[in-house]
């Protein structure tokens, strides 16, 4: 198993160019399986979770082609099977998303329950709510889902009971295909949802209000393929401008979308940062001053993303000041604390949603352990402030979400190195 050796005190210096969203890119593989003809992602990062999503079209039937250089086809024109098993949809949530089209386009589907997950519980009760409501009929039979909808699945207003990103996507998924009209109320809004929606309509599906709370969609006969470019990621840009402003360097991140991140860039500003957006280009500059403190709380988009409390919590354990970190999306999702007291900050938990950070002139090496991905690349940047060498190790995580992570900072100035 890899870990990561790091030499922290290195202000960071330079320009990356930003890379494409996970976070988008599964869904937008998942879609593949609404129709018969070739679907071209461009821009698809390296990833292993791109991997596991690759892996499970390929075991459905899917035929997929990597065409280098972050493109990949997808052609589904018939299906092997239309069940998705444990042992793959255990590795990444995001295999869920394969229920919605497997079911609304070819009647049933047997969807493993994704299980526990290390920052919560994230049940998939409103998936099920869902579909139920357009008629599928829904069992749990030894720990998959099964959904049959034998005549097909019939529009209906849904109330999601909480914002669910994932939820409204499956639930995206299986309506473009049923018959009638679909409401989704209390949807998420995320740009991630938007993308989706934007790539459903290119292929032919009726969808207006994404990025809204009110989502409708027409149902119709079928979808055709589409050649499309995966956005950017969005988290892996936040991380990026965090790591800068806490090494108190200077970089440019091209590719960027502003727009997306403004209540984070608000964020770092009211911490002292120096933020300048010139097209799709964010340059941060960190040099001036020490960080301020500054209290964050998670929320659904607009809000701080959860993705990147942990990250937030790191710039603060070195600023001036005591803060307040309060997490609103999921339960247990603190577990870097302790790894980061390791590190000499001094960070207390008031309760399971609030942490409290005393920010401390410096941090200092020690071995930690990475618990999820947003943890690990909190680790990193905690690495690359603190004295001496740390060592990362259970960085199996990183390569979860960040695509090249290592060469993009290493290109920035920081010392640092993978090792079994």
């Amino acid at each position: 198993m890899d870990k990561m050796l790091i030499t922290g005190g290195t202000p960071l210096y330079g320009e990356i160019v930003a890379s494409g969203s996970k976070n988008a890119s599964l869904p937008m593989m998942a879609a593949s399986l609404l129709t018969s003809e070739p679907v071209m992602l461009h821009r698809v990062p390296k990833l292993q979770d791109v991997n596991t999503m690759c892996d499970l079209l390929k075991h459905l039937g899917v035929t997929v082609s990597d065409l280098k250089s972050g493109n990949l086809q997808f052609q589904a024109s018939s299906l092997k099977t239309d069940t998705a098993p444990y042992d793959l949809v255990r590795k990444m949530r995001a295999s869920f998303l394969v229920l919605g089209p497997l079911v609304t386009r070819f009647g049933h589907a047997k969807v493993s329950l994704p299980g526990g997950c290390a920052i919560g519980t994230r049940p998939v009760d409103q998936h099920l709510k869902a579909l139920s409501q357009l008629g599928a009929e829904i069992t749990v039979d030894e720990g998959y889902v099964v959904a049959t909808a034998s005549n097909g699945l019939t529009g209906s207003n849904i109330c999601m009971d909480v914002v669910t990103v994932t939820g409204t996507q499956n639930t995206l998924l299986a309506a473009v295909l049923a018959r009638g009209s679909t409401r989704i109320e209390n949807a998420a809004c995320e740009p991630e949802v938007v993308s989706l929606a934007t790539m459903l309509n290119d292929m032919g599906a009726r969808i207006r209000g994404a990025g809204t709370r009110t989502i409708e969609i027409e149902g119709v006969d079928k979808l055709g393929g589409i050649s499309t470019q995966v956005p950017t990621d969005r988290i892996e840009v936040g991380t990026y401008l965090v790591a800068a402003f806490a090494t108190q360097g200077k970089i440019v991140i091209k590719d960027a979308p502003s727009g997306e991140l403004q209540t984070v860039i608000e964020k770092l500003e009211e911490a002292g940062a120096s933020i300048d957006v010139s097209g799709d280009a964010i340059q941060i500059d960190g040099t001036k001053r020490r960080p301020q403190s500054i209290n964050v709380e998670t929320e659904v988009y607009p809000g701080v993303p959860t993705d990147l409390q942990a990250q937030f919590m790191v710039l603060n354990t070195i600023s001036a000041g005591e803060s307040r970190i309060t997490e609103n999306i999921f339960e247990n999702r603190f577990m870097h604390v302790q790894e980061l007291v390791r590190l000499g900050a001094k960070v207390r938990l008031n309760g399971p949603s609030e942490a409290i950070i005393e920010g401390v002139d410096k941090l200092r090496s020690a071995p930690v352990m990475a618990t999820d991905l947003r943890a690990s690349s909190s680790l990193v940047i905690a690495g690359l402030i603190a004295e001496g060498q740390t060592t990362i190790n259970r960085i199996y995580h990183l390569d979860r979400g960040y695509e090249d992570l290592d060469q993009k900072l290493t290109s920035l100035g920081a010392t640092l190195s993978r090792v079994s």
